[in-house]
């Protein structure tokens, strides 16, 4: 996502990720009840110009963002297949100056201590200041209510570059995974690695920072070397998997990529991380999908399908911009606990909407 050129203590925490505590406030009803069923089948894109796509998934509604540079805006639904028909609300809007004025990008969402969570990416204009941010609401549906803005995740001991942040829970403990380089600012370096840190509160970084993966193969290097976009996924054996994407976003060979967390082991030590040698979700020119990569993970309305959303550029060349497009499709599981996502569908051919819809 770099140089987009895009306007890109031990207490059981009330988390919700894929499955949502009961004890928080129920959910207001799908915004689409009494419509008539739709077709049985949809069709990629989903949307066009929506670069670092996300979804959060709160029993069976969903919230989406993807960048947007100046602001943020949720799109809620109860079909996935139908998001080009959701009118966007916005909730943040960036303001006129400071370190979050500019390059707003990567806006993920979370149900965090029965409170919803933003954190994004910004700064002010200048690449060596790229910060992570967060945003609060308290309110029981996040396009509701009022966001608050919580200010910068400052990563320790030093304030490093950083974009592209997600959170998990391990056990009793809350963590943030991120991208970044290492260096404060002023060095033409522009490795990017993929960084974790324990985190006090939903708005706090406790430290260290730790690094846990760097790119090491020639196909995380492409343009230069970049891991970035992390993301969580659980198996269906509970193990935790962090996909990211390799080399530089503006190449056609930007593709996704696997390290596993070994079970039992501590997140915060390098060794407990194992990559994967080879990318596990490329382009295919044939399906017009070049540069795949930024993506996040939802299941079903019924539960019983796993899906990931991306974006590819429908065109060679197209590079990080405006051309990035989201795209959905189902995939399946290898018998060893990894995703089998298998190749880019084409853009137009009819897809079967997800399970329940």
């Amino acid at each position: 996502m770099t140089f987009k050129t895009l306007y890109k203590p031990v207490l059981i925490w009330c988390l919700a990720f894929l499955f949502i505590d009961a004890s928080c406030k129920k959910e207001a009803k799908s915004p689409e009840p009494g419509k008539q069923q739709q077709a049985a089948t949809f069709s990629n894109p989903l949307l066009n110009a929506a670069p670092d796509p996300w979804v959060f998934q709160k029993d069976t509604t969903y919230y989406y963002l993807h960048t947007l540079g100046n602001r943020i805006q949720i799109w809620k639904t109860g079909k996935m297949s139908r998001l080009k028909d959701v009118t966007p609300v916005t909730v943040f809007n960036a303001p006129a100056s400071g370190g979050n004025s500019r390059d707003i990008w990567a806006p993920e969402l979370f149900f965090l201590n029965c409170k919803w969570y933003i954190y994004y990416t910004g700064s002010d204009g200048q690449d060596r200041n790229h910060r992570m941010w967060v945003l609060e609401n308290a309110n029981a549906d996040p396009t509701q209510g009022t966001w608050t803005d919580k200010g910068q995740l400052k990563t320790h001991p030093e304030d490093l570059w950083s974009i592209d942040a997600t959170v998990f829970q391990q056990d009793t403990t809350l963590f943030m995974v991120w991208s970044g380089r290492p260096f404060a600012g002023g060095s033409t370096d522009l490795t990017q690695n993929l960084y974790i840190s324990r985190m006090a509160n939903p708005f706090t970084l406790a430290g260290p920072t730790v690094k846990i993966a760097d790119p090491q193969y020639d196909w995380e290097k492409r343009g230069f070397p970049v891991n970035e976009g992390p993301e969580i996924l659980k198996n269906p054996a509970g193990q935790t998997l962090l996909v990211f994407s390799g080399s530089y976003c503006g190449d056609d060979r930007y593709s996704l990529g696997i390290a596993r967390l070994q079970e039992g082991s501590d997140p915060l030590k390098p060794a407990s991380w194992t990559k994967i040698a080879n990318p596990v979700f490329t382009g295919l020119a044939s399906a017009n999908a070049f540069g795949v990569g930024h993506n996040g993970f939802f299941k079903s309305r019924d539960g019983k399908e796993d899906w990931i959303i991306y974006h590819a550029n429908s065109a060679s060349g197209q590079g990080c911009g405006g051309s990035r497009n989201v795209r959905m499709q189902k995939f399946t599981w290898t018998a060893d606990g990894l995703p089998s996502f298998g190749e880019p569908v084409s853009t137009g051919q009819a897809i079967a909407v997800p399970s329940g819809e």
